[in-house]
């Protein structure tokens, strides 16, 4: 099958971007094929340019949300700067800003503004909290806004509340800018119309809590941490092991509970009516955590994992960021690809999503401010 290297071939994003959230978003329309112009602070750039030098000299944030990128770094406070960011978006498809509260608007680049000069240009506005009410005004970043938003009451243990380590305020906003900035694609195609977005990360975290939100309103239940478990499913955690591993298993289904009986040799749970539902077995949480603990405790991972696949019980080993990086799934599905940085090529994975039949996009991390005079001479 012929490929299809870039099916967003032709598409220009201008994003004034910091940090995680509107830089992954811009950089997988990059892995599709987008031309993506990062306007940055002369001088300083992004952020996440400066949180480490890990990668050759650059960042490991850096790298991991910015290649494929061009860097244009104009000072927006110029009239001249200013002006080649005005000729840039007269020819570009998408707008992405996270910038803080009120720093597009005082540039003269407001969502109103915007629509009404460019009305086939898809401007996309990320924020903390939304326009109106009494947060608009504050700086967000994931801590925070996970903070605001309840998701570190419910990650970790009693007593211990935690920042889940992935920032999943940031990266799930993330995605829903990209797959919204297609959707506005799509809807352009049909009525030649673009597109004002306004996307806030509390409604993003708000929107994941979604089933301790239902427990709460409808059930007077404000969930606890678990550790490596679920406040709403039981058994389901995790196992030390008889070899000092850590086996990772539970049930999703009464069906289920059934057979992890079975194979941890408990037929007297499975008969047991305190536990017959998941909501009965939530209740006993301790006696079942202990029932399966027990019986991973005198078994290898390799046998409990044994045991569990033939059961059709779900399971996985606890690994860490290194057992990742070697992770023969990951390697023998051909997930990793090198990209290119100032300092030489470096491995990165592949995008997650992408349609059989369209080429990897591997573009390069940009030093800052690489591109910017080919900018000026063509924006300008």
């Amino acid at each position: 099958m012929e490929l299809v290297s870039k099916p967003l071939a032709g598409i220009l994003v201008v994003s004034l971007e910091q940090a995680i959230s509107a830089p992954l978003a811009t950089r997988h329309l990059a892995d599709l094929g987008a031309r993506v112009i990062k306007v940055e602070q002369p001088g300083t750039g992004d952020s996440t340019r400066h949180y480490d030098s890990v990668v050759d000299g650059m960042s490991a944030h850096f790298v991991w949300l910015n290649y494929g990128k061009e860097s244009a770094a104009l000072d927006l406070k110029s009239d001249a700067d200013l002006a080649v960011l005005r000729g840039i978006l007269d020819r570009a498809d998408v707008f992405v800003s996270n910038l803080a509260p009120g720093a597009i608007d005082r540039l003269g680049l407001g969502l109103d503004e915007l629509a009404a000069a460019h009305p086939r240009l898809i401007v996309v506005d990320v924020s903390g909290y939304g326009k109106g009410g009494p947060l608009d005004h504050k700086r967000a970043y994931d801590m925070l806004v996970q903070s605001e938003g309840g998701s570190c009451t419910i990650t970790g243990t009693p007593g211990h509340p935690a920042k889940p380590g992935i920032p999943i305020a940031d990266c799930g906003t993330a995605m829903y800018v990209y797959s919204t900035v297609l959707a506005a694609l799509y809807e352009r195609e049909k009525t030649g119309r673009g597109a004002v977005v306004e996307i806030s990360m509390l409604d993003v975290v708000a929107e994941f809590m979604g089933p301790v939100l239902n427990q709460y309103i409808h059930a007077g239940v404000d969930a606890d941490p678990v550790g490596m478990g679920s406040p709403m499913i039981v058994p389901y955690g995790a196992y030390p092991t008889a070899d000092g591993q850590t086996a990772v298993l539970g049930t999703t289904s009464d069906r289920e509970w059934q057979r992890l009986c079975a194979i941890i040799d408990r037929p007297d749970l499975a008969v047991d009516e305190r536990y017959a539902h998941n909501a009965d077995r939530v209740e006993h949480r301790g006696d079942l955590d202990a029932a399966v603990a027990q019986w991973c405790a005198g078994r290898s991972l390799q046998d409990i994992q044994a045991a569990a696949d033939e059961a059709g019980i779900g399971n996985a080993r606890l690994n860490r960021v290194g057992d990742l990086v070697e992770h023969p799934q990951l390697r023998a599905r051909d997930r990793w690809r090198d990209v290119g940085t100032p300092g030489g090529a470096v491995p990165a994975l592949k995008p997650p999503a992408a349609a059989r039949h369209w080429d990897t996009v591997s573009g390069s991390v940009p030093a800052l401010g690489a591109d910017t005079e080919a900018i000026r001479t063509e924006f300008g």
